[in-house]
């Protein structure tokens, strides 16, 4: 299974994040992004509230009930190895960090799920990798960096980076062109007030946007 999720990862190139939407949205989510064409999507922790985990816990469960095998869902935000092993158990098939923990990382891959931890540095990114990282997510993602990340690929190109934080469909296509394996987007794509007013219709076009613009030459 994990060779799967890695493989899908490569293919569709696009992880939808959601954060802070309520538990029972995030379903509905998951079918406008799906509808929109994207196949991955990420639930996020919300670190400034443990009591919440559990909603987290049900809104992947509950996204991959209704999904089924045409999405793939994973957990966000996951700092310790308690959230990998919550995260397990609502059945995430892999597990992004915003950070290089390398105890979470072994933990993910014990468990049979794809690790990606988040990193800035040449140091932090090697440093993921050998503990055994899937792919290494670059983050922040802030002014100039697709030129950064270009130039980490360089001498580390063994490694499998994904571009995360101020991508959207407009500059995701820089990012693969600078050698990222694919890209993770929040707000910009699951919007928190589209998701208020239950615009999924909205979601789902932008989604469409992000589809189509993240092989452009």
């Amino acid at each position: 299974m994990r060779e799967q999720v890695i493989q899908a990862i490569l293919e569709h190139k696009i992880i939808a994040i959601v954060r802070g939407a309520e538990e029972g949205k995030v379903p509905k989510i998951a079918q406008a992004l799906y509808d929109g064409g994207i196949h991955l999507m990420e639930v996020t922790f919300n670190q400034k509230d443990p009591d919440s985990f559990v909603n987290t816990q049900n809104a992947i469960r509950n996204s991959i009930a209704r999904m089924g095998d045409q999405m793939l869902i994973g957990a966000g935000t996951v700092t310790c190895v308690s959230l990998v092993e919550a995260a397990k158990e609502a059945g995430a098939q892999y597990i992004v960090s915003p950070d290089t923990d390398e105890d979470v990382i072994r933990r993910t891959v014990e468990l049979g799920m794809v690790s990606l931890p988040g990193a800035y540095t040449a140091t932090e990114a090697k440093k993921a990798h050998n503990a055994g990282a899937d792919f290494v997510k670059l983050f922040p993602c802030i002014e100039g960096a697709p030129a950064y990340l270009k130039a980490l690929c360089a001498p580390l190109s063994n490694i499998r980076f994904l571009a995360v934080g101020g991508v959207n469909a407009d500059n995701c296509a820089a990012f693969m062109k600078a050698g990222a394996c694919g890209v993770g987007v929040g707000g910009c794509l699951v919007n928190k007030e589209w998701v208020a007013q239950e615009r999924y219709d909205l979601i789902t076009a932008e989604a469409q946007k992000f589809v189509k613009n993240i092989n452009v030459k």
